[in-house]
């Protein structure tokens, strides 16, 4: 909540936040294996959904289109959890049906992992 805080202050004060620089930091103070779920996540966020921007939400790697949170990514360290955990918004539009996911847990990244994270931000995106 405190780094949520902060980030509203910021944009009440007009402080133009660089979304990218953020992210980048916020990844940089994570552990490993968090940090590097985060970069690879990071990376496949900025190929698959270029349009989506980079900010901080809760002192949590963002990305948000027209503002709003689509998708965010959750150090297991951070909340002293057993994984991390993709998550992603209502502004993500991932509807199936009557009942979808809107978190992922992940304890390590595969090829296949990667992928159906791209294809989840594409969707996600559009």
């Amino acid at each position: 909540m405190k780094e949520r805080a902060k980030e509203v202050k910021a944009k009440r004060r007009g402080t133009k936040a660089d979304g990218e620089a953020d992210v980048l930091a916020k990844i940089a103070e994570m552990e490993e294996p968090d940090r590097a779920m985060a970069e690879r996540i990071h990376a496949i966020v900025k190929a698959a959904a270029p349009e989506l921007a980079p900010k901080t939400w809760y002192g949590m790697p963002a990305y948000a289109r027209d503002g709003k949170v689509v998708c965010f990514f959750q150090s297991a360290a951070k909340f002293k959890a057993r994984y991390a955990t993709l998550g992603f918004n209502d502004a993500a539009h991932l509807d199936e049906g009557t009942m979808w996911p809107t978190a992922f847990a992940l304890t390590q990244l595969t090829a296949a992992d990667e992928e159906q994270i791209a294809e989840l931000v594409k969707r996600a995106a559009g």
